[in-house]
């Protein structure tokens, strides 16, 4: 049901959706949001609010997003299916296991994540504060712009990211949603980092000659993320047929370097290929019941080129970063 709404409402919300979204929308991506940021960057857009919403999906306001909705839509059964939506009570887990529920009948704010028209919603309510900057003029007034994927934004700006981030508060408290004061930071790029949806932009350093410019890559959480994975899937208790472990193993990593193919990332590939190869040789070590350490049986060689694993660094690095200082 949810699928065959979204398949007709999308459409016709997207005609009204910022160009600084790209969320959950047809042919954008997280990968274009983080081209566009970096680009700002090397435009000049250096002053940057690097925002964070307290817990945006489980406050949006009922009352307030229905609104949104009956803008475009007047058909009274879809406004009251769209309502029993919000209203569906969830089931869920707390830290310690324990079961608990969750929205319902009574509850007055939040979309249920993991639903279809999640996303959906999410973007349009969102939409309020973008077209709000936008028809206030906040991109001429303050020379920045926004860029956002789901409840993730940051605001880039020439020089006014403290006037952007007072307005921006300010608009937040009015549609009932909560900046997290505590993540929520300017930085001056040229000589801080920040993170985006999995990035650290700012100031990187060539190896070869030591200048600096300013940059995309990986950032250190992303990095921490693959490893973890790789240490899961590498267990002792994995049973699989080796070929049957390298190729998840490989199916892994390409996906994580698909998403991670943009920007400065010769580093994070030498971490991530010296984390696989020591994890595969002690995987390896341990099923075949060798003694030593495995260094010479399971050579770096050995791992990479003979057993077939993927070795990141070998992936094509691509252009050189557009910006220096």
């Amino acid at each position: 049901m949810q699928t065959a709404a979204k398949l007709i409402l999308e459409p016709i919300f997207e005609a009204d959706f910022d160009p600084g979204a790209y969320g959950y929308r047809p042919k954008r991506s997280a990968q274009d949001a983080i081209q566009r940021v970096h680009t700002l960057l090397c435009e000049g857009y250096t002053d940057v609010v690097d925002a964070d919403l307290s817990k945006y999906f489980d406050t949006i306001p009922h009352r307030e997003l229905l609104q949104c909705v009956a803008r475009r839509i007047v058909d009274r059964d879809v406004l009251h299916l769209m309502k029993m939506w919000l209203k569906v009570p969830i089931e869920e887990r707390d830290e310690r296991g324990n079961k608990r529920m969750t929205g319902g009948k009574s509850s007055t704010c939040g979309t249920p994540q993991g639903g279809v028209a999640s996303p959906m919603l999410a973007n349009l309510y969102m939409n309020r504060f973008l077209k709000f900057w936008r028809i206030t003029g906040r991109s001429e007034a303050f020379q920045a712009r926004v860029i956002n994927y789901a409840d993730d934004f940051v605001i880039l700006s020439r020089g006014y990211a403290a006037g952007a981030l007072d307005w921006t508060r300010n608009v937040m408290t009015r549609i009932g949603l909560t900046l997290n004061e505590a993540k929520t930071s300017i930085k001056q790029a040229r000589k801080e980092r920040f993170d985006f949806l999995g990035y650290t932009f700012g100031p990187h350093r060539y190896r070869k000659d030591g200048h600096w410019y300013l940059g995309a890559s990986p950032s250190k959480k992303s990095v921490l993320r693959v490893k973890q994975k790789v240490g899961d899937l590498l267990r002792p208790s994995n049973v699989g047929t080796w070929e049957e472990v390298r190729d998840r193993l490989n199916q892994m990593l390409r996906g994580w370097s698909s998403y991670f193919s943009y920007g400065t990332r010769l580093l994070a590939y030498r971490a991530v290929d010296h984390h696989v190869y020591q994890r595969v040789r002690d995987f390896l070590t341990r099923r075949h019941g060798v003694k030593s350490r495995g260094t010479r049986r399971f050579s770096d060689t050995v791992v990479f080129d003979e057993l077939g694993v993927l070795r990141l660094r070998q992936i094509h690095l691509g252009p050189p970063p557009c910006a220096s200082r």
